[in-house]
């Protein structure tokens, strides 16, 4: 892909020529005014953001001897029976028969059966698909394992204690079936993945507004039996979400979370503020570090005063994965962690619901930083007459005047002006167009930031040629 990026800046005009993610600059004096203005493939990221090494060899000394024991710990248990504890009636012998006869003397056999058939289930103990037994060699192991260790800043006994309350959870909520059940419908927009992350973290998205209406809200939090089925909803799509990692060494082993909290029922909802301070306990207690990232997007003013309710129920571990944006933030906040063509197009990025326009090396993306006051165009060449162009173009917080014209190369010809010009302001989406030509000439595309701050530009163009 080809394009020419002018800039004009004061008295200056500088060319631009991206050819093969190569950038030549023309006009050597105008070099230093473009620092900020030439497009590139670099994208800006949190630096913190990535996943933490589960290979025994990228271990801290102290963290080795942790796994070591944990390791040892875990295999004792699991070969011992002694993960779960028995309630004190299970552990005495039945020496005498109790009275009914031979119907009840039939219930102990069957009981103390079931009992046989739990403690070997226990040797051949899994946690979402890992055999915890590390005897058996399974890679995963140390992977799930090192997420009880972080989790407890590699205090052993405590991570221990923590993977036995979670298998005891697990047992009696029958959660390794959670996945054969039926909740309807009413659910199936509030919680969906969407594409990846720039490390590889499968996006889940988490949308609150579905409980904005009184009739779904009651039906959801109204009772505390309907909360309790809400939590084992949210068990369903946590599990079938971790269905998507790779618990190996080296595999991407946690999700990126995103929750819109637009038009979300406020924190004086007591039912909400009940479920969601045992939705956050339960995630915490029993999903530990498989969220890499929890970003909360569109925060309105009330979400610091439910945040400061639930923070002494939280890990430091757990509030430094939390990253807040306000409404004007979100495409900027996003697009740090997710590609633009990752970001779906409600919230301000290049991916539409069944697009079939860019795909492969066409849906690539360039950016350019547009200095306070300047203006850049990006000209899109359309030598072959009758192709179709498309682009997909956005501005990082807007408020630009931008326009749209095709200009023939012939001098003879009139300018068409394909998207007349306009103010756009800051809430705006991204801009999709297409144009057919019918002459050799060339799209440009024109961004005016009379403003006083530096934006940033991305956009991405391919041509559809016409069926002979």
């Amino acid at each position: 892909m080809t394009a020419e990026t002018m800039v004009q800046e004061e008295a200056q005009k500088v060319e631009v020529v991206v050819e093969e993610g190569k950038v030549v600059e023309e006009n050597v004096e105008a070099k230093e005014s473009m620092e900020e203005s030439k497009p590139t493939k670099t994208v800006e990221k949190c630096s913190s953001y990535k996943e933490e090494s589960n290979f025994l060899s990228d271990l801290k000394e102290f963290e080795k001897k942790a796994l070591i024991e944990f390791r040892s710990k875990v295999e004792e248990a699991v070969l011992g029976n002694t993960l779960f504890e028995k309630k004190e009636e299970e552990t005495k012998k039945v020496e005498t028969l109790p009275e009914g006869g031979e119907e009840s003397s039939e219930k102990v056999v069957k009981e103390e059966e079931e009992k046989r058939v739990e403690e070997v289930e226990e040797k051949d103990l899994s946690l979402w698909g890992v055999s915890l037994l590390p005897s058996k060699g399974n890679e995963g192991v140390d992977v799930v394992l090192l997420k009880f260790l972080r989790a407890r800043e590699f205090k052993v006994n405590e991570a221990f204690e923590m993977l036995k309350k979670t298998l005891k959870w697990r047992k009696e909520m029958k959660i390794d079936s959670v996945l054969e059940e039926d909740f309807g419908s009413d659910l199936a927009s509030a919680a969906y993945m969407n594409g990846v992350d720039r490390e590889g973290h499968p996006v889940c998205y988490n949308i609150y507004s579905v409980f904005d209406g009184e009739e779904i809200y009651q039906k959801t939090f109204g009772t505390e039996e309907k909360r309790k089925e809400f939590l084992r909803w949210r068990c369903s799509v946590m599990e079938k979400w971790i269905q998507k990692l790779n618990l190996k060494p080296g595999g991407v082993s946690s999700l990126l979370q995103i929750n819109d909290l637009k038009n979300s029922p406020g924190p004086s909802k007591k039912e909400l503020r009940i479920a969601t301070k045992q939705t956050v306990t339960m995630l915490q207690d029993n999903y530990p570090e498989l969220v890499a990232k929890n970003i909360f997007i569109n925060v309105p003013f009330w979400y610091y005063a439910l945040n400061a309710l639930l923070s002494p129920f939280l890990t430091q571990r757990t509030k430094s994965k939390f990253v807040v944006a306000r409404p004007a933030k979100v495409t900027e906040t996003l697009i740090k962690y997710i590609p633009i063509e990752e970001i779906p197009v409600n919230y301000g990025g290049f991916k539409r619901e069944n697009d079939s326009e860019f795909f492969g090396q066409d849906a690539s993306v360039s950016e350019l930083f547009l200095k306070a006051g300047s203006t850049a165009t990006i000209e899109i060449p359309a030598l072959e007459v009758g192709n179709t162009l498309c682009w997909d173009l956005a501005v990082l917080g807007w408020e630009v005047s931008y326009k749209e014209e095709f200009v023939p190369n012939d001098d003879g010809s009139y300018t068409v002006i394909v998207q007349k010009g306009k103010k756009i302001g800051s809430q705006e989406g991204p801009i999709r167009n297409t144009f057919k030509n019918n002459e050799p000439g060339k799209v440009i595309l024109t961004i005016n930031n009379s403003s006083n701050k530096k934006k940033r530009v991305l956009y991405r163009y391919k041509t559809n040629k016409s069926l002979p």
